[in-house]
């Protein structure tokens, strides 16, 4: 047998070539496959590598096992083995890259087609582009809605309303009823926002300030989850350093920077990366050094690393909910209509660097 790529784990690569067997003909529909035991002699694998990739034709409807009779290609699978997917980011450029390419590992595994597409932060554009999926034959959808930008509780009507499954992207319906069957895999950024906060805490700063965004669709929730920590941990309640706007230009940053100076802040948390790396020439200005006076923490983890002082971050396991939301579609698109709502908050991790650390430490803390 072939050699296997060293790319992704083990099970999906015989997965794939399993699905290639079938769908070449190799066995034809209702035809039982070979045993476990003799695909793992086959492909000098073990057992369990051949029962994971076996779980995963199953998921796909490729395959079916019977109880005391073996595995067999599926007669319903055939006519589902290579659904196209339609994908709806906000942006291909930030953020969501890593996003898509968990989706696509997934999808390439299953042998799925993807048609992507951006809604640029658009509203009417993000409506065209459902359409669009819709009238091409798409099966699925995974799309990040802008339901910040638009009415969310009409947006969300006309997803439910759409005759394909939907899996929302790091966007949680909070309008619906508790039985609600819109399925949603995400980031938890309130759990972030917290994070943030426990992180300079641990590193002994007490007054911690806020610079974030009121426009964006983890602008709310961050803000609380810093809120609840500065509760949690019996820090100090500094409100006039707690600051949101919609944009944040040089001036507005050089009147925060002064602010800091004068409430005696150690430590900031920032949403996002590009306004911590503007905030600090502005602190320079005032004379407050990084991050020997204030610890800065951003939020997003996209160009943190690349900041004149490499800016700690709360890093969103992007690539993961890609991978998450890709394998709910698939399962919802082999169910023959049972599909059980998933709803999967993952939580983020703090990233170290230098903005918030004292000596020369780089290391990857989890949330505690």
């Amino acid at each position: 047998m072939g050699a296997f790529p060293n790319t992704q784990p083990l099970f999906l690569s015989l997965a794939q070539q399993l699905r290639e067997r079938i769908e070449s003909g190799e066995w034809a529909v209702g035809e039982r496959l070979p045993t476990e035991g003799t695909l793992a002699s086959s492909y000098a694998v073990g057992i369990n590598t051949v029962r994971r990739a076996m779980s995963r034709l199953v998921d796909e409807g490729i395959v079916v096992r019977r109880q005391g009779s073996g595995t067999y290609v599926s007669t319903r699978g055939s006519s589902r083995r290579r659904p196209t997917i339609g994908v709806i980011v906000p942006s291909r450029s930030y953020y969501f890259p890593a996003v898509l390419d968990g989706i696509s590992e997934v999808a390439d595994a299953a042998g799925a087609t993807l048609r992507i597409a951006s809604s640029e932060y658009d509203d009417a554009l993000e409506i065209r582009r459902i359409r669009e999926h819709l009238a091409s034959g798409c099966a699925g959808l995974l799309i990040t809605p802008t339901l910040h930008l638009a009415d969310p509780t009409s947006r969300l009507d006309l997803l439910r309303s759409l005759p394909i499954p939907v899996v929302l992207m790091e966007r949680m319906p909070t309008d619906g009823a508790p039985d609600d069957r819109l399925s949603a895999v995400g980031t938890d950024v309130v759990a972030g926002g917290y994070a943030a906060v426990r992180h300079l805490a641990t590193q002994g700063r007490r007054r911690i300030g806020f610079l974030g965004r009121c426009d964006t669709a983890s602008a709310d929730a961050a803000w609380r989850g810093f809120q609840r920590a500065i509760e949690d941990l019996a820090l100090p309640d500094v409100s006039e350093a707690v600051v949101r706007r919609r944009t944040w230009d040089r001036t507005a940053l050089a009147e925060y920077a002064s602010r800091a100076r004068t409430a005696h802040l150690d430590g900031i948390v920032c949403l996002g990366d590009r306004e911590a790396a503007a905030l600090l020439p502005r602190l320079r200005e005032v004379g407050i050094s990084t991050p020997e006076e204030i610890a800065l923490v951003a939020y997003d983890d996209e160009e943190a690393a690349e900041a004149p002082v490499p800016l700690t971050a709360v890093s969103p396991p992007k690539r993961e909910i890609g991978r998450l939301a890709a394998s709910t579609l698939l399962r919802h698109l082999t169910s023959d209509g049972d599909r059980s709502a998933v709803r999967i908050l993952l939580q983020p991790v703090v990233r170290m660097r230098a903005s918030s650390a004292t000596r020369e430490a780089r290391v990857l803390q989890p949330l505690a």
